[in-house]
């Protein structure tokens, strides 16, 4: 394994190691890899919100007025389009409340840059604590045009969540975004000639919606 860099956060829970092995094992069905990757956004949502902060409120039990808290800041979910919708059900079961924006990466044919061809971030983005969801960080290409967008439409305070990182595509997203930090359930290898994770589990995408 790579030496384990500043910015990550490897989630190492006995829950998430078993749920890696399921969507890295190719005899896993879309429902059975679909089922592993809700649980694990279950835990990566739960760690990413510790460092949520949190208001004051008043609440009233059947007894008497007590306090308890609230979450001070909306959180907004950006899956990457389209893997990254994947992920959206599992975060929304632990933080109901959340809202969903979209973005949309594509690689420009001529260039081989990638640009953002679609996107819908609720206005509130810059008051926001922002999540963005993409399973693979392979290159960390379209991961940090995600997020470079997401900046330009005001957003300050971002987490990146992915199933599987490269040391590759996290050295590139530390270098372009050093103030976003990474949570992933599992840190590979290293990327292949054609730019797959390896050991991984194959394209996210395919794999999670049956599209194989």
């Amino acid at each position: 394994m790579a030496e384990k860099p500043e910015n990550l956060n490897v989630i190492e829970h006995p829950l998430i190691m078993r749920d890696v092995t399921i969507i890295r094992d190719k005899n896993s069905g879309h429902e059975q890899f679909r089922n592993a990757v809700n649980r694990i956004a279950n835990v990566l949502a739960s760690e990413i919100m510790k460092k949520a902060e949190l208001e004051i409120i008043s609440v009233e039990t059947p007894l008497e007025t007590t306090f308890g808290y609230g979450l001070k800041s909306q959180v907004i979910l950006i899956p990457v389009l389209r893997a990254g919708l994947g992920m959206v059900s599992g975060f929304i079961t632990v933080i109901p409340d959340a809202k969903v924006g979209h973005v949309g990466i594509q690689r420009n044919e001529e260039t081989l840059e990638p640009l953002v061809y679609y996107s819908k971030v609720p206005v509130s983005i810059p008051d926001a604590m922002v999540i963005v969801l993409d399973p693979m960080l392979a290159t960390g290409g379209s991961s940090a045009s995600a997020i470079n967008y997401l900046k330009t439409r005001g957003a300050k305070s971002i987490s990146f969540a992915c199933l599987v990182a490269s040391p590759e595509g996290v050295r590139y997203l530390f270098e372009k975004h050093p103030d976003v930090e990474i949570y992933t359930a599992a840190f590979d290898r290293e990327l292949n000639e054609k730019g797959y994770i390896l050991p991984g589990l194959g394209d996210a995408g395919d794999r999670m919606f049956g599209t194989l």
